[in-house]
C-alpha cells in the first residue's frame, strides 16, 4: 500500500533550517552519522544510527512522519508511520 503521508506534502520543499548539519548534534558538540530533513518543516535532524536520532524525535515531537536524505547526490524519503520508503 503507497504512503498516505506524502499526500499531506504540498508545493516546494522548505529550506533546511540548520544547512550545515542536525542542529541537535551541533548544539552539543558531537558529530552525526548521516542528515534527514523533514520535507514538511526543513529541520535537520541526524539518522537513526547517530547516537541521539534527532531526525526520529523531530518526528515524534512534531508529528511530522515524511524525512529526505540530506546527503549529498541522495534523494529518497522515509516515512516513520510506515516505516518505509516513499
Amino acid at each position: 500500500m503507497p504512503c498516505a503521508h506524502t499526500a499531506d506534502l504540498t508545493g516546494e520543499e522548505p529550506a533546511p533550517a540548520t544547512p550545515e548539519g542536525c542542529a541537535g548534534c551541533l548544539e552539543l558538540g558531537v558529530r552525526w552519522v548521516h542528515l534527514r530533513m523533514c520535507v514538511a518543516c526543513g529541520n535537520v535532524g541526524c539518522c537513526d544510527s547517530s547516537p541521539y536520532r534527532h531526525a526520529e524525535t523531530h518526528f515524534r515531537e512534531s508529528g511530522h512522519p515524511v524525512m529526505r536524505s540530506y546527503e549529498r547526490g541522495e534523494g529518497w524519503r522515509w516515512c516513520y508511520l510506515d516505516r518505509a520508503l516513499v
